[in-house]
């Protein structure tokens, strides 16, 4: 389970710097290294074009090392190309990360189809309650309760407890037939069962390959607007600092781990665990790519930001300063790091 998950995160970030450097190529940047793994370097596999593909050892992730990226006096260097070209190559690994992110999402729509949230069927009914006692059966597709439509699953829950110990009568539709059942929800049950005793659950549709795509970009988008929400949650008071706790890479493991022993404890079979595990590096890979965007020195978000005042008023922010301010926020960033790091082993993250 470790080694996958080294594999896969290492391979995701690989993919970003692979979009550095696809992009570089298209500009014609000059590109000195494009490595696999951390230096230091192990073997040289080639030299194509000037560009050095190697081999080191460390073997996580990637770098792409272009001509003069950190000296704007070298002369055909990186600083010396178009303003405009040099935003494309630094947005480039995010976005990568986001279109990976799209084409493991939509692998998962694809095979799974889309909830259908505005009905609500019955999954499971719990034996010794009141909806088995009624004559409920998994596969009701429940259309109303009393005079109320069900149309997902909150309504449901909220017009069953505002009746409790009262009889409600559920009208269902089972084979292409209306049926009507009375019950009456009880007021005290199971911690892990509900006043009526069964398990709820939207239909599944399949939604072709144009519908998954939509739905992949829906999804991105949605995580894209929950990183971006979190300050002002945090300062509103709408979510706490626990519940937007940082992780490192440990901690990330941590969540893998418990979710996939999770799923090889209730025996699911082999296909839908898969497809678990593309959802949940979809999940990072998005993460990755809008997190790098954060304009903190060290990300390509903070890289992005010393280049907007050659963009917007064509002045460049003085080497010397850009390269203070990204030593200290290097060093910042990296004793946060390890603050995380140290939380990760001592309070480890537990999956509610």
């Amino acid at each position: 389970m470790l080694i996958e998950f080294i594999i896969a995160l290492g391979l995701l970030i690989l993919l970003h710097e692979a979009g550095h450097f696809l992009v570089g190529l298209l500009f014609k940047f000059k590109i000195e290294e494009f490595g696999i793994g951390y230096p230091p370097r192990l073997f040289k596999l080639f030299t194509k074009n000037g560009v050095d593909y190697t081999v080191n050892m460390i073997p996580f992730g990637g770098f792409t090392r272009f001509k003069g990226e950190n000296d704007p006096d070298v002369q055909d260097g990186f600083y010396e190309q178009n303003k405009w070209k040099r935003l494309g190559v630094m947005l480039a690994g995010p976005a990568m990360n986001v279109l990976i992110g799209i084409i493991l999402f939509t692998a998962v729509y694809l095979n799974t189809g889309k909830a259908v949230t505005d009905q609500v069927l019955i999954q499971e009914v719990q034996t010794d309650t009141p909806a088995a006692a009624a004559g409920l059966l998994a596969g009701d597709h429940i259309l109303k309760i009393n005079d109320t439509t069900v149309d997902s699953m909150s309504i449901l829950s909220t017009t069953v407890s505002d009746n409790l110990g009262e009889e409600i009568l559920v009208l269902v539709e089972r084979d292409g037939e209306e049926l009507s059942f009375s019950i009456t929800p009880r007021e005290e049950y199971p911690d892990d069962q509900g006043p009526l005793g069964i398990v709820m659950a939207n239909p599944i549709e399949p939604i072709g390959f144009s519908g998954s795509i939509s739905s992949a970009f829906r999804m991105t988008r949605y995580l894209g607007e929950q990183l971006i929400n979190i300050p002002s949650q945090l300062i509103k008071g709408e979510v706490s600092l626990g519940e937007v706790r940082p992780v490192s890479p440990k901690g990330i493991y941590d969540i893998y781990a418990q979710v996939r022993t999770e799923e090889v404890a209730s025996g699911i079979d082999q296909k839908t665990e898969i497809l678990d595990i593309l959802w949940f590096f979809g999940i990072i890979s998005v993460s990755l790519g809008f997190s790098n965007l954060i304009p903190i020195p060290a990300l390509d978000g903070g890289r992005i930001l010393f280049l907007l005042p050659e963009l917007i008023a064509g002045k460049r922010i003085p080497q010397k300063l850009e390269g203070m301010v990204n030593l200290i926020g290097f060093t910042i960033l990296m004793v946060l790091m390890i603050f995380v790091f140290i939380q990760d082993f001592t309070n480890p993250i537990v999956l509610p």
